[in-house]
């Protein structure tokens, strides 16, 4: 499919910089095949039914943006580096992103300027942390850190920053190590937050139960890659890159046990959703799943899983968007997201959310 069919103009402005207070008083958008609603995510255990079942991402965002240096290059190497390393005895600012861990001491993750970096150099971080680049591969840049495990996990929630998305224009600061986390997260290793999750609240949750309405948690690590545009003109030459994710026996019996009795399955969040969508087979709809999934969803998709999604809204031209397409409609997507313009809703991580009926 053409990109440029997912494209519509955002006004100025309408990227949310801080979230709602209390979270559950975002703006919800109700959308159904019959019409729109205007409510606010309060308001979601009226939508519900009893036997209902959320599907939440516990995943939890970890400190990913690093900021250094890169080393000194040795007085032999200098001619080799170019004009800077002749300058500035080679030392240049780094910026990291986190992408995705590939062994206990070593990320992916896109460094800017990335074209500065090559294979066998150092990265300074604060506090002594170091990454010498050990691969080069497209955009992703890999670095083998000079701790491991749960010490290089510690090193990142000290000296590492929220990794906001780029379109807030702000640097993050003490109230976003808590507002870019869902209440719900407990697993350690994504750098961008399922942010449908976020609205979740200690009240919504109680008046949730108290409907009869059960909650599901699995587990995907949101990678950098979600923040990238498509910069393709065809959706068939986009490429995803591929994040971690597991589905549980228990949350696998859970949904089908819900799908049986006929209960609707409630996706928070389009990453919920693709992985649900990951482990899905032929042969059943919510098998258990541990492994990488780069699946990229567009319209002509056929849905296995959920009913119902529940998600904030999205930039134009985004696979985030192309999934939302695939899961209500285009033509129902489209007006209802000129209806939330419209009508002043904030958009993306901080914004507020929509909840979608599954398309026929």
């Amino acid at each position: 499919m053409r990109v440029d069919q997912f494209d519509f103009d955002l006004p100025e402005g309408r990227v949310a910089e801080r979230p709602a207070v209390p979270r559950d008083s975002a703006r919800l958008l109700y959308v159904t095949g019959s019409g729109l609603r205007d409510l606010r995510v309060s308001d979601l255990p009226s939508l519900l039914h009893k036997g209902d079942r959320l599907v939440l991402n516990d995943t939890r965002v970890i400190p990913a943006r690093l900021l250094g240096m890169r080393a000194r290059v040795p007085e032999k190497w200098k001619p080799a580096f170019g004009e800077d390393a002749r300058q500035n005895n080679g030392v240049v600012k780094v910026e990291f992103l986190l992408h995705r861990r590939v062994a206990p001491d070593s990320w992916q993750g896109f460094a800017k300027p990335g074209k500065r970096l090559k294979v066998g150099q150092t990265v300074e971080f604060p506090g002594g942390l170091t990454g010498d680049v050990v691969e080069k591969a497209e955009a992703l840049v890999t670095l083998r850190f000079n701790r491991s495990g749960e010490a290089l996990t510690a090193a990142f929630e000290s000296v590492g920053h929220v990794p906001l998305p780029p379109y807030i224009r702000r640097n993050d600061d003490a109230r976003d190590r808590e507002d870019y986390q869902t209440m719900h997260a407990a697993k350690p290793g994504a750098v961008a937050a399922p942010t449908a999750g976020l609205h979740m609240t200690p009240a919504l949750v109680e008046a949730l139960t108290a409907k009869g309405v059960d909650r599901t948690h699995v587990t995907l690590h949101v990678g950098a890659g979600t923040f990238l545009p498509v910069n393709v003109d065809d959706t068939r030459d986009h490429v995803m890159h591929a994040e971690w994710g597991e589905v549980g026996a228990a949350a696998a019996a859970d949904l089908t046990a819900a799908r049986a009795a006929g209960g609707r399955v409630v996706a928070v969040g389009t990453t919920s959703l693709r992985l649900l969508e990951s482990a899905a087979t032929p042969e059943t709809a919510f098998p258990p799943f541990s492994g990488e999934t780069s699946l990229f969803i567009t319209p002509g998709y056929r849905f296995k899983t959920a009913d119902m999604l529940l998600t904030n809204f999205h930039l134009p031209r985004s696979t985030l968007f192309m999934l939302v397409s695939a899961f209500a409609g285009m033509e129902r997507a489209r007006a209802a997201y000129a209806h939330a313009i419209a009508e002043g809703y904030r958009f993306y991580s901080y914004g507020d959310a929509c909840l979608f009926e599954r398309a026929p």
